[in-house]
């Protein structure tokens, strides 16, 4: 059986090489939250590769079975985890629905897309978890409906300490497929990178609010 730490960097190495995530330390992305950045991650495109989203399917399976047992119900997260999720729920032989970011201005005014019941155990499903606010929004939109929620699962966080002191508040477990740190390691394996692109990547990841001011400087 693969290990976990394998598992990390195989499926770093597949976002590496679709460019689901990308690595530009000397041309920064600007995110939706005006934050510069180093990285950009768009794990919506490992849905049109079926070897690497099969793998995500399959090990997504061993994780949920393995830290969490099987649950009534799998929900995504709109919209990165709705695929994905979907894909899980029909591997595992369970219901799904998901979440939204915010209840609809019209017709049922739903939140939660999909059956689903109070009392009943979920596992969420997310693509990317950053800070983690809008993955526990979605844990908060479940649990006013009655439901368990025994924890989340993601392909890929940044690691931010603002997300993990989330969680935590929330009282929420994450567990995720790869991370910052496998990333990095994977990057630098495979040539992504360069050194001084690796120690710009690490300040980003110690200081991500205040990076950018040095790197336009």
């Amino acid at each position: 059986m693969t290990s976990f730490d394998d598992t990390s960097y195989k499926v770093a190495e597949f976002l590496l090489q679709i460019k689901a995530i990308k690595l530009q330390p000397d041309k920064p992305f600007t995110w939706a939250s005006g934050l510069k950045s180093p990285i950009y991650c768009d794990n919506r495109k490992t849905l049109s590769y079926p070897k690497i989203r099969t793998y995500i399917r399959q090990h997504f399976v061993e994780l949920i079975n393995a830290e969490y047992g099987k649950p009534d119900v799998i929900a995504g997260v709109a919209t990165g985890g709705i695929a994905i999720g979907a894909l899980v729920a029909q591997e595992m032989g369970l219901p799904f629905v998901y979440v939204r970011s915010e209840a609809k201005k019209h017709g049922l005014t739903n939140m939660i897309e999909g059956d689903i019941e109070s009392g009943q155990n979920v596992v969420v499903v997310e693509d990317l978890v950053s800070t983690g606010s809008s993955s526990i929004k979605a844990v908060d939109a479940l649990r006013e409906k009655g439901c368990v929620v025994k924890g989340m699962v993601a392909i890929f966080t940044y690691g931010f300490d603002e997300a993990t002191t989330n969680f935590k508040k929330a009282k929420c477990r994450l567990e995720t497929l790869t991370n910052y740190n496998a990333l990095i390691n994977a990057a630098v394996k495979k040539e992504y990178i360069v050194e001084n692109d690796l120690k710009s990547l690490k300040e980003w990841r110690a200081n991500p609010s205040t990076w950018g001011e040095s790197v336009s400087k």
